[in-house]
């Protein structure tokens, strides 16, 4: 494939191979680190997080500059439903069945206290409120990962707002790059202030999982699909462009490596900051420079293949790893690691080919005056299945007491 010229429109008109690598590198990072083979492997989310503020603004701005400066918010909002929600949908309604069939009560009852939280977009705020940490409680909770998908899903609501009113009239990519810009500079600031808490010390969801705290990993990426970011990036060669991709790799690579969740001292302190930074000049120079050596390894067909199922797999390898535990398979270390990656993979797989590829490219009831009732039904019927499945009773062995006391959710 050759090597596009350097203008502004590559960016956002064509389909980046080695983004689907980046985004399988980002979901194979956090299954190895929930499998406690990797310590900075959940710093994937991260990278999911820039990746979407990355595409998504792009699409959005090119959108703008297509017609006469508006966006359709309706058909923006309904793409996102058509390709977030029938996954999600399908997963929590699976995953409450069965954890209902086989798992214990103390998992069952808090499935059917998150499930709301979870089906109406808020499940970070929720486990912040009840202080659920991410770092040691995450095993009594079979939808704690879904607090990303919150605050993605905030921000897919948010930000097309945000355009609506900047992306309009002359210099409008600009003034989205200055609202970018400033909106994750304010961001880490609030992290920065929270960091220096006490109450930081014992507990720190309200940090890592606060949408507002997080909002910079988006906004970065976001900033890096404006105008102004390319035409910076425009002024390197196109051979400078490769070399500063595996620059950036390495460096986030080794960042990975040392990073140690919350027991590294400057994760909060600017080190989620700089990384979220690295990763979004990476983004935008592989989106330059996609014929690169790295844009060829991260656009081989294994991480390219991660990547394409990597929403599906990001959403049932938690369910999957909590029911299959050390105890129920007989198997520990990196033997149930395969089994339960491999389990994983093969629910995305199904997930994509019967649910997410044919709603999105198919099902005619997905597209126009339908679609709305189509998110509508598919919400009454979770909320139907949530109501159905009953309650575990309360009594001694109810609830693991032992989690509960070493883990705060």
């Amino acid at each position: 494939m050759s090597a596009p010229t350097v203008t502004e429109a590559p960016v956002r008109r064509r389909h980046i191979a080695p983004l689907d690598g980046l985004r399988g590198l980002a979901v194979l990072g956090v299954l190895l680190f929930h499998a406690g083979h990797f310590g900075g492997g959940f710093l994937g989310v991260d990278l999911f997080f820039v990746l979407s503020g990355f595409l998504i603004t792009g699409l959005l701005l090119k959108e703008a500059a297509s017609g006469d400066g508006r966006l359709d918010l309706v058909a923006f909002w309904g793409r996102r439903a058509r390709r977030l929600l029938p996954a999600l949908a399908v997963m929590v309604a699976g995953t409450l069945i069965l954890v209902w069939a086989f798992g214990p009560p103390h998992l069952l009852r808090f499935a059917l206290n998150d499930t709301p939280w979870v089906v109406a977009n808020l499940a970070n705020w929720h486990f912040v409120a009840d202080q659920i940490g991410y770092w040691n409680a995450a095993d009594t909770r079979v939808f704690s990962h879904l607090w990303s998908i919150a605050v993605e899903e905030q921000f897919y609501l948010v930000w097309p707002l945000v355009l609506w009113v900047a992306a309009r009239g002359r210099g409008a990519e600009a003034r989205v790059a200055l609202v970018a810009a400033v909106g994750a500079a304010a961001s880490l600031a609030v992290m920065v202030a929270l960091a220096a808490s006490p109450a930081l010390a014992t507990d720190t969801t309200r940090v890592y999982e606060g949408t507002d705290t997080r909002a910079f990993s988006l906004l970065l990426g976001a900033l890096m699909a404006t105008a102004p970011a390319s035409r910076l990036l425009a002024r390197v060669g196109e051979r400078a462009t490769g070399r500063i991709c595996l620059l950036l790799l390495c460096a986030l690579g080794a960042y990975w490596i040392a990073c140690d969740g919350q027991n590294s001292p400057s994760l909060f302190r600017g080190g989620l900051f700089l990384h979220a930074l690295g990763a979004a000049l990476l983004i935008a120079c592989l989106a330059r420079a996609p014929a690169s050596p790295v844009g060829r390894l991260l656009g081989s067909a294994p991480l390219r293949w991660a990547g394409l199922v990597s929403y599906s797999l990001y959403l049932w390898h938690w369910p999957v790893f909590v029911l299959l535990d050390e105890d129920r398979l007989g198997l520990s270390g990196w033997p149930r690691t395969a089994v339960v990656i491999a389990v994983s993979a093969a629910a995305a797989w199904l997930s994509k080919v019967l649910v997410e590829d044919p709603v999105r490219f198919r099902a005619r009831w997905a597209h126009g005056r339908t679609d709305a009732a189509a998110v509508l039904a598919t919400g009454l019927a979770l909320v139907a299945l949530w109501a159905a499945v009953p309650e575990p009773a309360t009594g001694a062995g109810s609830v693991d007491v032992t989690r509960l006391t070493s883990d705060g959710g």
